[in-house]
Protein backbone atom coordinates (compact mmCIF):
# COMPACT_ATOMS: atom_id res chain seq x y z
CA UNK A 1 0.00 0.00 0.00
CA UNK A 2 0.93 3.58 -0.92
CA UNK A 3 1.08 6.13 2.20
CA UNK A 4 2.24 9.16 0.95
CA UNK A 5 3.58 11.07 -1.78
CA UNK A 6 6.63 13.96 -1.95
CA UNK A 7 6.91 15.48 -5.58
CA UNK A 8 6.45 18.90 -7.55
CA UNK A 9 2.83 20.02 -8.19
CA UNK A 10 2.64 19.84 -12.10
CA UNK A 11 -1.08 20.85 -12.39
CA UNK A 12 -3.69 21.68 -9.83
CA UNK A 13 -7.62 22.11 -10.04
CA UNK A 14 -9.80 21.80 -6.77
CA UNK A 15 -10.76 18.69 -7.53
CA UNK A 16 -7.31 16.96 -8.64
CA UNK A 17 -3.57 17.53 -8.28
CA UNK A 18 -0.73 16.38 -10.75
CA UNK A 19 2.31 15.17 -9.18
CA UNK A 20 5.29 14.55 -10.36
CA UNK A 21 7.89 12.36 -8.73
CA UNK A 22 10.95 10.58 -10.05
CA UNK A 23 10.06 11.32 -13.54
CA UNK A 24 6.66 9.60 -13.26
CA UNK A 25 3.25 11.98 -12.53
CA UNK A 26 0.46 10.54 -10.43
CA UNK A 27 -3.39 11.97 -11.02
CA UNK A 28 -4.53 12.53 -8.01
CA UNK A 29 -8.14 13.53 -6.44
CA UNK A 30 -8.15 15.65 -3.59
CA UNK A 31 -11.14 16.98 -1.64
CA UNK A 32 -11.51 21.21 -1.59
CA UNK A 33 -9.69 21.12 2.03
CA UNK A 34 -6.62 19.67 0.14
CA UNK A 35 -6.75 21.80 -2.88
CA UNK A 36 -6.51 25.05 0.14
CA UNK A 37 -3.35 23.65 1.74
CA UNK A 38 -1.60 22.92 -1.24
CA UNK A 39 -2.74 25.62 -3.73
CA UNK A 40 0.18 28.42 -3.59
CA UNK A 41 2.69 25.43 -3.04
CA UNK A 42 5.16 24.57 -5.73
CA UNK A 43 6.01 20.74 -4.40
CA UNK A 44 3.75 18.85 -2.31
CA UNK A 45 3.41 15.87 0.26
CA UNK A 46 0.23 13.80 -0.08
CA UNK A 47 -1.18 11.00 1.89
CA UNK A 48 -2.55 8.62 -0.38
CA UNK A 49 -5.71 5.91 -0.64
CA UNK A 50 -5.55 3.75 -3.68
CA UNK A 51 -8.77 2.73 -4.46
CA UNK A 52 -8.56 -0.47 -6.50
CA UNK A 53 -11.43 -1.41 -8.88
CA UNK A 54 -11.68 -4.28 -11.76
CA UNK A 55 -11.51 -1.36 -14.32
CA UNK A 56 -9.61 1.14 -12.69
CA UNK A 57 -7.14 2.16 -10.14
CA UNK A 58 -7.73 5.69 -8.65
CA UNK A 59 -5.56 7.87 -6.11
CA UNK A 60 -7.15 9.59 -3.32
CA UNK A 61 -4.79 12.27 -1.74
CA UNK A 62 -4.90 14.01 1.26
CA UNK A 63 -2.61 16.85 2.85
CA UNK A 64 -3.80 16.05 6.40
CA UNK A 65 -3.32 12.53 7.90
CA UNK A 66 -6.58 13.37 9.88
CA UNK A 67 -8.69 14.03 6.40
CA UNK A 68 -7.33 10.47 5.42
CA UNK A 69 -8.35 9.24 8.33
CA UNK A 70 -12.21 10.75 8.30
CA UNK A 71 -12.67 9.70 4.22
CA UNK A 72 -11.47 5.98 5.50
CA UNK A 73 -14.27 5.81 7.93
CA UNK A 74 -16.63 7.23 5.67
CA UNK A 75 -16.14 4.62 2.56
CA UNK A 76 -16.28 1.91 5.66
CA UNK A 77 -20.05 2.71 5.75
CA UNK A 78 -22.53 1.31 3.76
CA UNK A 79 -23.48 3.04 0.41
CA UNK A 80 -20.54 5.31 0.75
CA UNK A 81 -18.09 5.03 -2.29
CA UNK A 82 -14.97 7.00 -2.32
CA UNK A 83 -16.06 9.82 -4.76
CA UNK A 84 -19.25 10.33 -2.34
CA UNK A 85 -16.84 10.43 0.61
CA UNK A 86 -15.11 13.18 -1.21
CA UNK A 87 -17.77 15.00 -2.00
CA UNK A 88 -18.09 15.32 1.51
CA UNK A 89 -14.81 16.15 2.22
CA UNK A 90 -15.55 19.08 -0.38
CA UNK A 91 -18.60 20.24 1.70
CA UNK A 92 -17.31 20.00 5.15
CA UNK A 93 -13.97 20.49 6.73
CA UNK A 94 -13.10 17.49 8.76
CA UNK A 95 -14.03 19.49 12.66
CA UNK A 96 -17.32 20.37 10.64
CA UNK A 97 -18.19 17.01 9.86
CA UNK A 98 -17.15 15.65 12.88
CA UNK A 99 -19.41 18.23 14.86
CA UNK A 100 -22.41 17.58 12.61
CA UNK A 101 -22.15 13.50 13.03
CA UNK A 102 -21.92 13.83 16.75
CA UNK A 103 -24.71 16.17 16.98
CA UNK A 104 -26.60 14.05 14.59
CA UNK A 105 -27.26 16.35 12.10
CA UNK A 106 -29.02 14.46 9.23
CA UNK A 107 -29.92 17.37 7.48
CA UNK A 108 -26.43 19.32 6.95
CA UNK A 109 -25.02 15.94 5.76
CA UNK A 110 -27.90 15.08 3.57
CA UNK A 111 -27.41 18.50 1.45
CA UNK A 112 -24.13 17.21 0.21
CA UNK A 113 -25.23 15.51 -3.41
CA UNK A 114 -25.66 11.68 -3.47
CA UNK A 115 -26.30 11.35 0.04
CA UNK A 116 -29.93 10.77 0.92
CA UNK A 117 -31.56 10.63 4.15
CA UNK A 118 -30.96 7.03 4.82
CA UNK A 119 -27.19 7.27 4.40
CA UNK A 120 -26.87 10.54 6.10
CA UNK A 121 -28.61 8.48 9.15
CA UNK A 122 -26.29 6.01 9.07
CA UNK A 123 -23.12 7.91 8.75
CA UNK A 124 -24.21 9.24 12.20
CA UNK A 125 -24.84 5.65 13.56
CA UNK A 126 -21.82 3.93 12.34
CA UNK A 127 -19.57 7.01 13.36
CA UNK A 128 -20.68 8.81 16.11
CA UNK A 129 -18.95 6.65 18.91
CA UNK A 130 -15.77 6.82 16.85
CA UNK A 131 -15.91 10.50 16.15
CA UNK A 132 -15.93 10.53 19.84
CA UNK A 133 -12.78 8.57 20.21
CA UNK A 134 -10.93 10.44 17.42
CA UNK A 135 -10.70 13.63 19.52
CA UNK A 136 -12.03 17.16 18.95
CA UNK A 137 -8.79 18.14 17.06
CA UNK A 138 -9.79 17.08 13.98
CA UNK A 139 -9.89 20.43 12.17
CA UNK A 140 -8.12 20.76 8.34
CA UNK A 141 -5.59 24.11 8.40
CA UNK A 142 -5.61 25.82 5.30
CA UNK A 143 -3.66 28.94 3.56
CA UNK A 144 -4.68 31.88 2.63
CA UNK A 145 -4.89 32.04 -1.59
CA UNK A 146 -2.93 34.53 -3.65
CA UNK A 147 -5.44 37.28 -5.13
CA UNK A 148 -7.39 36.64 -8.10
CA UNK A 149 -9.90 38.39 -10.12
CA UNK A 150 -13.81 37.34 -10.04
CA UNK A 151 -13.78 36.03 -12.98
CA UNK A 152 -10.87 33.75 -12.75
CA UNK A 153 -12.47 32.67 -9.26
CA UNK A 154 -16.15 32.03 -10.77
CA UNK A 155 -14.59 29.94 -13.59
CA UNK A 156 -12.21 27.71 -11.86
CA UNK A 157 -15.14 27.28 -9.56
CA UNK A 158 -17.45 26.12 -12.37
CA UNK A 159 -15.02 23.85 -13.90
CA UNK A 160 -14.42 22.07 -10.42
CA UNK A 161 -18.09 21.78 -9.59
CA UNK A 162 -18.42 19.97 -13.46
CA UNK A 163 -15.63 17.67 -12.74
CA UNK A 164 -17.67 16.60 -10.00
CA UNK A 165 -20.54 15.58 -11.68
CA UNK A 166 -23.14 18.62 -12.26
CA UNK A 167 -24.75 20.06 -15.38
CA UNK A 168 -22.78 22.69 -16.80
CA UNK A 169 -25.75 25.22 -17.27
CA UNK A 170 -26.88 24.65 -13.76
CA UNK A 171 -23.42 25.01 -12.77
CA UNK A 172 -22.92 28.69 -14.57
CA UNK A 173 -26.72 29.74 -13.10
CA UNK A 174 -25.61 29.19 -9.66
CA UNK A 175 -22.18 30.29 -9.44
CA UNK A 176 -23.32 33.63 -11.16
CA UNK A 177 -26.43 33.69 -8.89
CA UNK A 178 -23.61 33.53 -5.73
CA UNK A 179 -21.20 36.30 -7.23
CA UNK A 180 -23.57 38.73 -6.96
CA UNK A 181 -24.42 37.80 -3.85
CA UNK A 182 -20.51 36.98 -2.35
CA UNK A 183 -18.55 38.85 -4.83
CA UNK A 184 -15.67 38.75 -3.20
CA UNK A 185 -15.84 34.84 -2.18
CA UNK A 186 -12.96 32.17 -2.84
CA UNK A 187 -12.66 29.29 -5.02
CA UNK A 188 -13.65 27.23 -2.40
CA UNK A 189 -16.39 29.26 -0.56
CA UNK A 190 -17.74 29.27 -4.08
CA UNK A 191 -17.94 25.73 -4.80
CA UNK A 192 -19.13 25.07 -0.75
CA UNK A 193 -22.37 27.03 -1.12
CA UNK A 194 -22.97 25.77 -4.60
CA UNK A 195 -22.84 22.06 -3.59
CA UNK A 196 -25.37 23.05 -1.07
CA UNK A 197 -27.63 24.52 -3.81
CA UNK A 198 -26.76 22.21 -7.09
Amino acid sequence: MLEYIKGDVVELSPTCAIIENAGLAYNINISLSTYSSIQDKSSVKLYLYEAIREDAFVLYGFSDKKEREMFMLLISVSGVGAGTARMILSTFTVDELQTAIMAGDERSIKSVKGVGLKTAGRIIIDLKDKMAALGADLSVSGTTAPAETSSEVCSQAESALVMLGFVPSAVRKTVAALHKDYPAASVEEYIKMALKLL
